[in-house]
């Protein structure tokens, strides 16, 4: 379903997270003058185009979605794999240790094992929600936030881990940290971590 969203927006209903970032990739590689954002989330994308008229894109948009729903990848961009190196030494490492009835070294091993995806950016800038994060590893929140995360700390919190884009308050538990910049408006995009990015986290001994 394709729903007005405001003056100049549309917003598209998905109902997954894999025909957002399909969909997602479809929009950008084909985006049309006057779109100026493209917004995916877990099940809808945001589309944009202030000072035109959202109705005329309605066409572009159902076109696309149709080819999104189909999962053979057949005419989308390949996605941008990442890969994160990461000092194990956070914070809260011994303690998801204990949470997990895991050793430190296992939850490091399960934590750069599997290969996640950016799933939608959120809370701040460049913070990606990275999905596929080991069953093993889904630990709650801390009960009281720390004022204050470093920017590029590495965390875990329920299904998803993250790596910090910028210093600011966070309730995620830190395992470690990693010299990568995930956020730099110099850069284009500047989120390092965009939609449908492939992410594998890999220990280092130094940063």
């Amino acid at each position: 379903m394709i729903r007005r969203a405001g003056e100049h927006a549309l917003l598209v209903e998905t109902g997954s997270l894999e025909v957002s970032h399909r969909l997602d990739a479809l929009l950008r590689a084909s985006r049309p003058p006057g779109v100026a954002e493209i917004v995916p989330g877990p099940e809808t994308v945001l589309v944009n185009a202030p000072g035109t008229d959202p109705s005329q894109l309605r066409p572009w948009i159902s076109g696309l979605l149709d080819t999104a729903r189909v999962p053979s990848g057949e005419g989308l961009p390949p996605a941008a794999t990442v890969t994160v190196p990461v000092v194990y030494d956070g914070a809260d490492l011994d303690e998801v240790a204990a949470l997990t009835g895991l050793s430190a070294a296992e939850v490091v091993e399960r934590h750069t094992r599997r290969e996640l995806v950016a799933g939608w950016l959120g809370f701040a800038p460049g913070f990606a929600y990275l999905t596929g994060l080991d069953p093993a590893l889904h630990v709650p929140r801390l009960t009281t936030p720390r004022t204050s995360v470093p920017a590029g700390a590495v965390a875990i919190a329920g299904p998803y881990s993250a790596v910090y884009p910028s210093a600011s308050p966070g309730g995620w538990r830190l395992l470690g940290r990693s010299p990568v910049t995930v956020w730099d408006l110099s850069a284009d995009p500047p989120a390092l971590l965009t939609p449908g990015t492939r992410v594998r986290f890999e220990a280092i001994s130094t940063p």
